[in-house]
């Protein structure tokens, strides 16, 4: 693909980073989000393609440029001893974030299970004692087969334009994940785990609090402490330039909430810094926090300039 020197090297993308403002950022292997729902039957060949890509970060990028862009590795969880290795690998090459599908996790037999469940426990432990940020990027999380059963088409096309997968698809895989990592204990068994979910936006958060309060609700005893309060222990939203911000700081707390800007996607902002101009009407001290304090203490990097 032809792009600007920028999109594919470290030194230029620093440069171009200066000119628009940018003091820090995290980058993320998008198209890789691809790679593990195309080998779901083969989990060997999965953690084989993903160790094989996060070399390739490691030798052009480095998983922390100059202190100021962080690369994320991803880690794919279908073999948990093999998820712990290639955590330790990236850990030893100085990585400041991991990237984790949101989505079900393969299994050897075809089946899949979630995140949440206690055989991932000695990977969550390992990152919590690793003080590492686990990000959560909007991927193909397998969905797509479920609005296929609609459609009757067996292609995965995420930007072509199409209303109803836009509403049965969208924020389905990361509201079940993050039910599934709260309802399954994940989080409450690993209170210090920090997940950033981003390029997922935040209309997923009202209807997974509806969920969880009525769950809790009928079903108290499931659960060990009130899941609200779980997931805003754990979890930091990136919302969408276009979604309700001030709702968002209202129903979570402006503490976790984090600036993102798709950057330099289509649909992403020219100007990155230009979502402070959707921030209009809150307080200085929580505008500081969303465009920038907020990450900074989650990546233990010093504050934005």
């Amino acid at each position: 693909m032809r792009c600007i020197p920028a999109f594919r090297e470290p030194a230029p993308r620093l440069e171009l980073m200066d000119e628009l403002g940018v003091d820090r950022a995290l980058v993320y292997p998008t198209l890789a989000s691809l790679l593990e729902e195309r080998m779901r039957d083969d989990v060997e060949l999965t953690h084989a393609a993903i160790h094989a890509l996060n070399q390739w970060i490691a030798e052009t990028w480095t998983f922390d440029y100059a202190d100021r862009i962080f690369v994320t590795p991803i880690i794919t969880l279908p073999i948990v001893e093999q998820a712990i290795e290639e955590l330790e690998w990236v850990l030893e090459r100085g990585c400041r974030a991991v990237l984790i599908r949101p989505a079900p996790v393969p299994s050897r037999n075809g089946t899949s299970r979630s995140p949440g469940l206690p055989e991932f426990d000695p990977f969550w432990e390992r990152v919590v004692e690793a003080g590492i940020l686990v990000v959560m990027h909007a991927s193909d999380s397998g969905y797509s087969r479920y609005v296929n059963d609609w459609e009757g088409t067996r292609e995965f096309l995420p930007f072509k334009m199409n209303a109803f997968r836009a509403i049965a698809q969208s924020h389905r895989p990361i509201e079940d994940t993050m039910a599934a990592m709260i309802c399954h204990g994940a989080f409450s068994r690993h209170p210090d785990l920090k997940i950033a979910v981003v390029e997922n936006g935040s209309g997923f958060v009202r209807p997974l609090f509806h969920g969880l309060e009525e769950a809790y609700r009928m079903m108290p005893q499931e659960f060990p402490e009130h899941p609200i309060d779980t997931f805003k222990r754990n979890v930091w939203v990136h919302p969408f330039h276009e979604d309700d911000i001030e709702g968002l700081v209202d129903l979570l707390g402006a503490d976790h909430i984090v600036f993102g800007s798709d950057f330099p996607h289509p649909e992403g902002l020219a100007d990155p810094l230009s979502y402070v101009d959707d921030l209009a009407g809150l307080p200085d001290d929580v505008v500081r926090k969303i465009m920038g304090a907020n990450l900074a203490g989650l990546m233990k990097v010093g504050a934005p300039a």
